[in-house]
C-alpha cells in the first residue's frame, strides 16, 4: 500500500524560511516522480514544484527562486525548503506522486497518490 506522509508544516513570520518532508512508503520510489501542491482556503489545489525520477525540477512562477525541490531515493523523501516566506504562500501543502513512468505534470489530476497535508501560517 502506497502511503504518503508530509510534515514540518507550521507558523512562521514573513520572510522566514520552513522545510516540508514528504514520507514514501509501499513502492519503487527512486523511479516515481513526484509534486507538492498547496490549497488555500476558498481557492482551488494549485501546483508549486515537482521532480522527476531523474531529478528535473519544476515550479511554479510565484515560488521560482525561493522554494526548492529535493529527493533522497535512499531515505525515500521529498523535501520543499521554502524561503522568503510570504503571507500568500499560506496554505495546505501536499505531496503526491505520479502514476510510475509518467513525468512532469502540473495538473493535480495527473497523480494519483496523495498525502494528508500539512499547514503553513505565514504571518506579515
Amino acid at each position: 500500500q502506497v502511503q504518503l506522509v508530509e510534515s514540518g508544516g507550521g507558523w512562521v513570520q514573513a520572510g522566514g524560511s520552513l522545510r516540508l518532508s514528504c514520507a514514501a512508503s509501499g513502492l519503487p520510489f527512486s523511479s516515481v516522480a513526484m509534486g507538492w501542491f498547496r490549497q488555500a482556503p476558498g481557492k482551488e489545489r494549485e501546483f508549486v514544484a515537482h521532480i522527476g525520477s531523474a531529478y528535473t525540477t519544476y515550479y511554479t512562477a510565484s515560488v521560482k527562486g525561493r522554494f526548492i525541490i529535493s529527493r533522497d531515493n535512499v531515505e525515500n523523501m521529498v523535501y520543499l525548503q521554502m524561503n522568503s516566506l510570504k503571507p500568500e504562500d499560506t496554505a495546505v501543502y501536499y505531496c503526491a506522486k505520479r502514476p510510475y513512468g509518467l513525468e512532469f505534470a502540473a495538473g493535480s489530476n495527473g497523480y494519483d497518490v496523495w498525502g494528508q497535508g500539512t499547514q503553513v501560517t505565514v504571518s506579515s
